[in-house]
Order: C-alpha cells, then structure tokens, then sequence
C-alpha cells in the first residue's frame, strides 16, 4: 500500500504543485503533517531525554537526506519534466540501494561483494537507456531529461543514505517516533531553507487548489505513507519489502498512463524491466558482512 501511494503521489499529486518554488513546497510537505501530529504524539518529545547525542545525530541525518535533500531532488525533477516523463523520474529512484550499499561501505564497514557490483553495474545501464535511450544525455528530450535524471540520481542517494543512517538508530525508536522526528527535524531544516531563500512569501500566491494538494498529500502518500510503511517493515523481512517496493514503479506506470496517457517506448520497457530485476537481484542478495 505504501508503495503504490508513493507511486500515485509522484505521477498525480506532487506534480499538481508545479506552480510553486521547489523549497516551499517541500516546506509545507513536511511542516502540515508535523502540525497536526502534535496533539496525536506530543507525548513522544520524552523521548529527547532518553537519547544519546549520537542518536540525535544520525536522526538528523535522516531528516537531512531522506528529508529534506531527497524530497528537494526529487520533487524539482518531477517539476522539470513537466508532466512528460514522469515514470522515467520515478523510476530512477529504485536505484537508491546501489548508493545505501556503497554508503554502507563506507559508514557499517559493510564488504562489497563481486554480486553486487555485477548487478549495480548492469542496473545502471539499464537506467541509462531508461532514461535517454539510444539518444546523447543533452540532447535527450530537448536537453530536460538530463538535469531532471541527476535530480533523481541525487534524491536515490539521498533516500539510499537516509537507510544507512537509519541502521544506526534501528531498534531504538518505535515506528510512530521516527516518523515524529523524521518530520520535526526535516520541518526545522527546511524552516532554514526557506527563511534563507524568501520563499515563505510563496503564502500569499499558494491557490485554493495548491493547498487541497498540500492536505492531501500530508495525510495520505506523504506521513501517511511512511506510517504504513514502518509498520509493515517490523513485521516482513527485507526480501519481501524488496518485492513489495516494486509496486511503486509498477504504479508508477500504470498512474501515469491512466492520468496523463503517457507510455514507455519498447526500448524504455525493456530497459526498465532489466533496471528493477538487477535491482531486485541486489535487495535480496545475502547480507553483507562487516570489515
């Protein structure tokens, strides 16, 4: 369910906000949801005196990566394609684990296995050709699809080092609480960003539409979403997760054929089909060992 909100919020929802800067939007994303938790969890703020710094630490840096700097990435390049490559974006998210296990090489000491760079190498090509086909990167749908694809790329890893940040805390929150701290500290974050850049002032040309968009997406495929989602992951291993995720590119298709009456090219089919089966491979693959 998680997954196919995720893939129904990129191709139908988050889209609609195209009208206002990127950082605002995200802004909002956060700060609504963060505003109606306080009288349904403000009991979880005792949970400040029971955490170490380095808790506090590594939750920021989910906040900051899986927060705010993915959310940012990937919602500035759904905005770029302008509503014409909106699976091709979305799909290029699930490369995020080829980063969180090169991240965790370098965080968890984790060993990169010669399977996994086998399988990492041929799911990047296969994103390439997903992306700009038989075609040179700038000249790829006139030259949108290449800043858009590095937005992706940047919002996969950063979603793929929120999961390795997110080990660290593992086991030590319950879901409900590192949903609620997830988004305070994501909310004060972009507080920052948005005081820094002026684009509080976006209020006052925020339409009546813009902030039915804003509800909708807090309560259901944003907050919502994740809520699902923690929940599900303490009761099914990361196999089947593995599986389960990939109803969002799957959803992702099918929503924005039925919305927008976009579909893949042959090439784009079979290169995404080869992209999600390498990725596949990869989120099921053994553990990684320490050293």
């Amino acid at each position: 369910m998680a997954a196919m909100m995720w893939g129904f919020d990129a191709v139908v929802l988050t889209p609609r906000l195209f009208n206002l800067n990127v950082i605002y939007v995200v802004f909002m994303l956060h700060a609504l949801p963060f505003a109606v938790m306080q009288p349904i969890l403000f009991r979880e703020y005792a949970w400040i005196k029971k955490m170490r710094p380095s808790d506090l630490t590594f939750l920021f840096l989910v906040a900051l990566f899986g927060g705010a700097i993915g959310t940012i990435a990937i919602v500035k390049a759904l905005f770029l394609v302008e509503f014409k490559h909106l699976t091709v974006v979305a799909l290029l998210q699930k490369l995020q684990p080829v980063f969180a296990i090169l991240l965790a090489r370098v965080v968890l000491k984790e060993r990169l296995s010669k399977y996994f760079l086998l399988w990492s190498i041929i799911a990047i090509i296969g994103g390439y050709f997903l992306t700009f086909e038989f075609n040179v990167p700038t000249l790829a749908h006139n030259g949108k699809m290449l800043p858009a694809a590095l937005f992706a790329l940047l919002a996969a890893f950063s979603f793929g080092s929120a999961t390795v940040f997110g080990k660290r805390i593992l086991g030590l929150l319950p879901f409900q609480t590192a949903l609620f701290f997830r988004y305070g500290l994501t909310t004060l974050i972009m507080l920052v960003f948005v005081l820094a850049t002026g684009t509080l002032s976006q209020v006052a040309v925020t339409t009546q539409t813009n902030w039915v968009f804003f509800c909708i997406i807090g309560l259901t495929t944003g907050s919502g979403a994740i809520l699902l989602y923690y929940y599900g992951l303490r009761h099914i291993s990361a196999g089947v997760a593995t599986i389960c995720e990939l109803l969002f590119p799957i959803s992702s298709i099918l929503f924005d054929y039925i919305f927008n009456g976009n579909v893949l090219s042959p090439i784009q089919w079979f290169s995404a089909t080869i992209m999600l089966f390498a990725i596949y491979q990869i989120g099921t693959a053994p553990p990684a060992v320490k050293g």
